[in-house]
């Protein structure tokens, strides 16, 4: 079954590091449990409209959260950090945040 971009694509990570990497072309985002590396740069770029240079995945474990007296857990997810070429455009949503 082909996975669709905004599909792989669940959104992107705002956070102070991520932030930091958007200087070096390097954007952060939350992707689909399953996909895989190619899927993540062909979505990025049929998005964006970018060339991908590198992607690196992270699969972040579950964390305890507690409401009172209820204890529970944050759901695991996956993070891809995407590399873009030198030569490529930077992609304007995360230029905004800056």
């Amino acid at each position: 079954m082909m996975k669709s971009a905004d599909t792989i694509i669940v959104k992107p990570v705002i956070t102070e590091r991520s932030m930091d990497g958007v200087a070096n072309k390097r954007y952060t985002f939350e992707v689909m449990d399953s996909a895989t590396k190619p899927e993540i740069a062909h979505a990025v770029e049929e998005m964006f409209g970018v060339k991908v240079k590198s992607v690196n995945t992270i699969n972040m474990k579950k964390k305890p959260k507690r409401m009172g007296v209820h204890t529970g857990y944050k759901s695991a997810w996956k993070k891809a950090v995407v590399t873009l070429t030198a030569d490529s455009k930077t992609i304007a949503f995360f230029d905004s945040m800056n």
